[in-house]
Order: structure tokens, then sequence, then C-alpha cells
């Protein structure tokens, strides 16, 4: 059986908007785009999922050729670039929208994402545990466009989180 040409990754690590640029530009993705998933209410908006009511995650969705990217490369840069050890928050934005979360797609997803944060614990990378869920994919609702490659539309692809 031939491993499928594409797969996706899901990952929350706060804002999404510097965290699809961190993701856009690496070889072997294919698509980004930006919503909110993890949550309970159908179809949520920018604003709904602000007032913190509806369960959701700001969250990046990534298209990938894992034939040129691995899901390990990038679950290894998702860890790099946001603090998995604060719960609820990435700087300055506090709230659970801003959690740190792997929402795996499948079986092989969940373990390489429980390894990377046992390898990572066990190296003392971080000064503090990780707090990072790993939990199965949930309804993606892609964010409004205006929030898709907002870096990139402001000329600020250069600004990661």
């Amino acid at each position: 059986m031939s491993q499928p040409s594409t797969e996706v990754a899901i990952f929350a690590a706060g804002c999404f908007w510097g965290v699809e640029e961190a993701f856009r530009t690496l070889p072997g993705v294919l698509t980004t785009s930006v919503g909110y998933t993890g949550g309970t209410m159908p179809d949520p908006t920018y604003h709904d999922v602000c007032e913190g009511d509806t369960g959701h995650a700001e969250a990046v969705r990534i298209e990938f050729d894992p034939a040129v990217i691995s899901f390990e490369k990038l679950a290894s840069q998702f860890f790099a670039l946001h603090d998995p050890t604060t719960l609820n928050r990435q700087g300055p934005d506090v709230g659970e929208q801003y959690r740190s979360a792997v929402f795996y797609t499948n079986d092989a997803q969940r373990a390489t994402a429980e390894r990377l944060i046992k390898t990572l614990t066990d190296a003392g990378v971080f000064p503090r545990p990780i707090v990072t869920q790993v939990v199965p994919e949930a309804p993606y609702f892609p964010a409004e466009e205006y929030h898709q490659k907002y870096l990139l539309k402001r000329g600020l692809s250069n600004c990661h989180i």
C-alpha cells in the first residue's frame, strides 16, 4: 500500500497569525489555513472564539507532502516556535483559545507528538512541564478570510511569533 501523497497536521500555539507564517514557507508544506478547532459551537466566528465560551483553539491546518517533510519535523517546529509550558496562554494572549495543542489526524501523529513531548521533557529543554494537549482531530472551521495569511498580506512575512 502506498503512502498518501498529502497529509494534514493541525497545531494550536497561540495567536494563529504567526504560527501560520512559521509553517507557510517550509519546504513540503502545500497549504496553510488558520481557523478554530476543539470546541463545541458549530461554525464559530473570531468574535465567538475571543469571547472564550466556545472551547475552540486558534489553530493552523497544514496540508503537507510527507515525502518532503515529515510530521515529526513539523511537530518539532511547533514545539520550537511557542512556549508549550504555559496553560491557555502565549505571551500577552490569555484564554483557552490560545492553548497549546496537537490535534492529531492518525495514530502515528499521536505517537510522534507524545514521543517528542517525552524527549523534550527528559532532556529538560523547558524549565516547566509541557502542558500541550495531544488530542484527536476535531471539526475544523476556517477563520474569516481577513485572518488567512494575515502577516503576508500586511508585508510582515518575516515576522514570526
